[in-house]
């Protein structure tokens, strides 16, 4: 066994699976910083916690493998706070934090507070470790239980004497759990069987599919299912890309975020098909889409969640796409019905309609609508979308129609602000893939400093910023609160900004940038913007009016 330091055994591991870009804020684990000199993975120094975490986050999504991020002693619980957002997508960062040696705790050295304590509701497990001796096996689980299952955040809490210290120690690495899924659990032929009867029975069935069938990358399997049967697909703004905005059973996003053309099928459906989603409040719109009484056939990887939220009338416990082929395996093809191919194409083309004068207005400020038109319509051939949380996520899950298929999107779950610092992390995990990360000025605000940690990275990506000068989001809220009769102090005090040109404060600080105030010029800016070779913010001008659509009582049927 080769001797040596916790330090240089943590580097060592952190190279041998592939890791190229870990995310921290100094001074936490500068031993292992310097094991790493020579290595081939980039230490990104940023500007705050949670946006390393951030960071982590989407280079964790982009590459399907862990994304590694590190704090020392007070900021491990802003480090703690930055992984919500990971918690809730199912993502698999590994958060390290280090700690005061074991003779100084209780005797309240400086920065001293339970470390461990803030992550426990924030991830799959947390683990300490104070010997040596103990990094390699407690290393190897943290990547083991960060891959495995549904994916997930995990703690590694390590002790200064463990890193300083020497011991004979071997490098043992477990390939599978570079990436996920590590493994593709099979699902028990009689369930599989008794889903299949359930949905050949179903005179109107419809599938959801969600975040585990990207995880899986099961989207051909769902095409297939539901095309061999014609079933309408619905999905989740997680799985918004299974299948091509324009594909003839795609009937768009379902729940609170949502195209009301699918709420409205999914609410008529007599068996719903849900396939790598949870079917939390999101997705079913607080469970009002379906109806709580609708018949159920839950496809997932994690058994706990089956049947958590619809009591499932059948379960299969299982890896989305090996379940799929089992599921496709055991049923008999239908010719392709007529009438639900009408439905879909009426239904769709009528939400379509709706839209129509605001996805071609040409007005300035510019409505949203007419602005993700333009950038689905110009992006570069393997784009991916990183999209923040609130009005951003509604603007690009609902509006943005992707067509492309070499195309991604990747959006926050509900931590405003994480879409600069998570397509950072994207881009760096997927260098040679095009990045564009919207957002609002609202959650710009947020890490707007990050936009430094780019530049001095040369993270060449695009941020796109729907410029309404406000968090006009809270509109409603407000309204409520007053009783419909908000005052304008209301409005300036809880929502609006100062008018600031967002592309003269990033050209200031050394990126490319361009304010855009016409829809007619948004292509030519992004085809500029994606040229830069640099940081490029396109600082786009909004009508502080327009709000983003909200699901409708009149779309749920039962």
């Amino acid at each position: 066994m080769p001797r040596m330091t916790g330090n240089r055994y943590i580097a060592k591991m952190l190279e041998a699976y592939g890791i190229t870009s870990i995310f921290q804020v100094p001074t936490a684990f500068f031993g292992v910083m310097a094991e790493m000199e020579n290595m081939d993975i980039r230490r990104v120094v940023t500007h705050g916690e949670k946006a390393a975490a951030y960071m982590a986050d989407g280079y964790a999504r982009a590459t399907k493998g862990p994304g590694i991020c590190m704090a020392q002693s007070i900021g491990a619980a802003n480090l703690a706070a930055g992984l919500a957002d990971a918690f809730m997508a199912q993502s698999p960062v590994i958060a390290m934090t280090n700690a005061i040696p074991a003779e100084h705790r209780y005797r309240h050295v400086y920065q001293e507070y339970d470390h461990a304590a803030p992550f426990h509701s924030v991830t799959k497990a947390s683990y300490e470790i104070d010997k040596v001796s103990r990094i390699p096996d407690s290393l190897r689980q943290t990547f083991r239980e960060a891959t495995t299952g549904s994916p997930g955040p995990v703690h590694l809490h390590v002790r200064d004497e463990a890193l300083y210290a020497d011991a004979d120690l071997d490098l043992v690495i477990e390939k599978r759990h570079k990436h996920y899924p590590a493994f593709r659990p099979e699902p028990s032929v009689d369930h599989v069987k008794e889903a299949a009867r359930l949905i050949s029975e179903a005179r109107r069935p419809v599938i959801i599919s969600g975040a585990g069938v990207m995880a899986s990358e099961a989207w051909d399997e769902v095409a297939q299912l539901a095309e061999m049967l014609t079933i309408p697909v619905a999905t989740t703004l997680n799985g918004k890309l299974t299948l091509a905005a324009d594909h003839p059973l795609n009937v768009g996003v379902v729940g609170r975020y949502s195209h009301w053309s699918a709420n409205r099928i999914v609410s008529s459906a007599d068996l719903v098909i849900g396939i790598g989603t949870r079917l939390g409040g999101m997705a079913t719109w607080e469970w009002r889409v379906p109806p709580a009484n609708t018949p159920t056939v839950q496809i997932g990887i994690d058994p706990s969640e089956l049947g958590r939220n619809y009591p499932a009338t059948a379960a299969v416990q299982g890896d989305a796409k090996v379940s799929l082929q089992r599921l496709i395996s055991v049923l008999e093809p239908l010719n392709p019905r007529k009438d639900v191919l009408d439905e879909v194409a009426t239904i769709v083309g009528e939400w379509r309609e709706e839209f129509r004068p605001m996805i071609e207005s040409d007005a300035s400020p510019m409505r949203p609508e007419r602005m993700v038109r333009e950038i689905a319509e110009n992006l570069p051939d393997g784009a991916m979308v990183v999209s923040d949380t609130g009005h951003s996520g509604i603007w690009t899950g609902v509006m943005m129609e992707l067509k492309n298929p070499g195309h991604n999107f990747m959006r926050c779950v509900g931590s405003l602000g994480w879409g600069l610092p998570g397509a950072i992390g994207a881009k760096l995990g997927l260098p040679n893939r095009p990045v564009l990360c919207f957002t609002g000025d609202g959650g710009f605000w947020y890490h707007i400093g990050e936009l430094e940690t780019a530049l001095r990275h040369n993270v060449n990506l695009v941020i796109v910023v729907n410029d309404n000068r406000s968090l006009n989001q809270e509109k409603g809220p407000i309204d409520r609160a007053y009783d419909g009769n908000a005052t304008q102090r209301a409005y300036d005090d809880l929502m609006m900004f100062s008018d600031v040109n967002l592309s003269q404060v990033a050209s200031a600080m050394g990126c490319y940038a361009e304010r855009v105030e016409r829809p007619a010029d948004i292509p030519d800016a992004l085809t500029r913007a994606f040229a830069a070779n640099k940081p490029a913010v396109l600082d786009m001008v909004s009508d502080i009016t327009a709000m983003a659509p909200q699901a409708r009582e009149q779309d749920v049927v039962g």
